[in-house]
């Protein structure tokens, strides 16, 4: 499952990000790629031992936790730390696969957190393979996508302008994508029946089903 989800950073952290991010010194990004991918990655990474900086991932990464879709969609039992991204002309990431494991943290879900105005570069979408067919993603800055680390995907070249981008991985309590889905879809119908109806019999029964089938599937 690929989810869009608007409005992680609202205006004034955006620019508060963008702007500390303008200020900062980035370094080669493929030092931070595995073995094979490290031959594809040609773009910048904002230092990971900057202490400067640890003020700005945490702050991202609540942003990010906090948000109910997030959460539902995901189920995060742990993030990776961020890392902050820029692409300049020329630059791209290739084809490849994210590594399996992270600092000893398992990665079942991959995040882009767009920080930048799509209308303020020209190329750097994030191409992921799926089975019917390849789908491009260029969201608004503030919005993220969420999808599985388990895929093939690439950024296209940067051709003008500049792209900032901060990405990290999950460990979920469900490690299966499928479940994953499934009780994404279950808690949104649920919500939206208590929306609609309030606290029914169905909607009960559904608040059983969902908790039962988490019981049954979390890694805790």
């Amino acid at each position: 499952m690929f989810l869009c989800i608007a409005d992680i950073l609202d205006r004034n952290d955006l620019e508060a990000v963008v702007g500390r991010l303008n200020a900062t010194t980035f370094d080669d990004g493929s030092a931070t790629a595995g073995w094979h991918a490290r031959l594809v990655k040609r773009n910048l990474q904002a230092r990971r031992d900057e202490p400067s900086l640890e003020e700005l991932r945490a702050r991202l990464a609540a942003r990010i936790l906090g948000n109910p879709v997030f959460q539902l969609a995901a189920r995060p039992k742990a993030l990776t730390p961020l890392l902050l991204s820029r692409y300049e002309p020329g630059m791209s990431y290739g084809t490849h696969v994210d590594d399996a494991l992270m600092g000893g943290l398992r990665t079942d879900l991959a995040f882009t957190l767009f920080l930048s105005d799509p209308d303020s570069y020209a190329g750097g979408e994030l191409v992921i393979e799926a089975p019917g067919g390849e789908e491009s993603f260029k969201l608004a800055a503030g919005s993220l996508l969420l999808y599985p680390a388990t895929t093939l995907h690439r950024v296209e070249p940067v051709t003008a302008g500049h792209r900032l981008a901060a990405v990290g991985w999950v460990r979920s309590h469900i490690r299966d994508a499928s479940r994953r889905e499934l009780l994404f879809d279950l808690d949104t119908a649920r919500r939206a029946l208590f929306e609609c109806h309030g606290k029914t019999a169905e909607f009960d029964l559904l608040s059983k089903c969902s908790a039962n089938l988490l019981r049954m599937w979390a890694e805790d």
